[in-house]
């Protein structure tokens, strides 16, 4: 499927370094983009790389919470958690959604185990503070990265689900984006990767052909004051300002409906995402 070529471009990069890549969401949908992901997961694996796959599930979240009859609410945007709605968070996420995704690796011939930011405190979080009550709506605080050293020592996939707790055990419910880029930047990350439903960051919305390939910390915040980015692509935004400039050597944004959308990123295909760096 790939070029000799490229193959070994990709080792030479990635051998021995950990990738993360953020899968969630509206980028869910499709089952083929599923399977390719976790096909070129389980490649870059072969070739060397330490691949971390932190999941969302946002539209698993409103069926289950349509199944059980809670309304889902969202203030400003985000949405709103109380404390029946967090179980059904927790239940989805961490349950139904990280074991589906475990499972498909397994499937696929790969080693994958299941884990959520609960787990050995993996994520700390606290109550997010937005000016708007968001209930069990957290921020992260701090990355407890060594659970996840050691099961990719053992040879297996982290698969991360995005719950995270306080110190007294309060459980938040996590936006996958930023609690991805957490690890990213916690792990010290030669890549993060960002899978969405879109194509990237365009200079005209309407216009997949104005996609932005590469895109440094000082144009990017410029291109928000701009309102070119704007809406959800902002806090994605931030995400990969906030990795890159934390010490990831480079981050992506990219449509994760595609399919082998994850390396074709990490070979820097041009059209495939946009890449964020610290500086050009």
């Amino acid at each position: 499927m790939y070029e000799e070529k490229k193959l070994i471009e990709l080792k030479k990069r990635y051998d021995g370094k950990v990738i993360v890549v953020k899968y969630g969401g509206n980028a869910m949908t499709g089952k083929n983009a599923a399977a390719s992901l976790m096909d070129d997961i389980l490649l870059l694996q072969s070739l060397g790389a330490r691949v971390v796959l932190v999941h969302g599930g946002g539209p698993e979240i409103n069926a289950m919470l349509k199944k059980t009859g809670i309304e889902s609410r969202f203030v400003e945007g985000l949405r709103y958690t109380d404390s029946e709605s967090i179980e059904i968070v927790q239940m989805v996420l961490a349950g139904k959604v990280n074991k589906e995704l475990s499972l498909l690796i397994s499937q696929r011939g790969g080693k994958a185990l299941g884990v959520c930011g609960l787990d050995s405190g993996i994520i700390t979080a606290e109550k997010m503070n937005t000016g708007a009550d968001l209930g069990f709506v957290g921020q992260v605080t701090a990355i407890y990265a060594e659970p996840l050293y050691d099961v990719l020592s053992l040879g297996y996939i982290p698969v991360v689900a995005t719950l995270g707790s306080d110190k007294e055990g309060k459980v938040y419910n996590i936006n996958a984006d930023a609690a991805a880029g957490a690890i990213a930047a916690q792990m010290q990350a030669a890549a993060f990767v960002l899978l969405t439903d879109v194509a990237g960051i365009l200079k005209d919305k309407e216009d997949v052909l104005s996609l932005i390939d590469k895109i440094d910390v000082r144009q990017a915040k410029k291109y928000m004051d701009e309102k070119i980015i704007d809406g959800g692509m902002i806090p994605k935004a931030k995400c990969c300002i906030k990795a890159v400039g934390s010490g990831v050597e480079s981050a992506y944004i990219a449509d994760g409906r595609a399919e082998n959308i994850f390396i074709s990123c990490l070979l820097e295909q041009e059209g495939c995402g946009t890449l964020f760096v610290e500086n050009m």
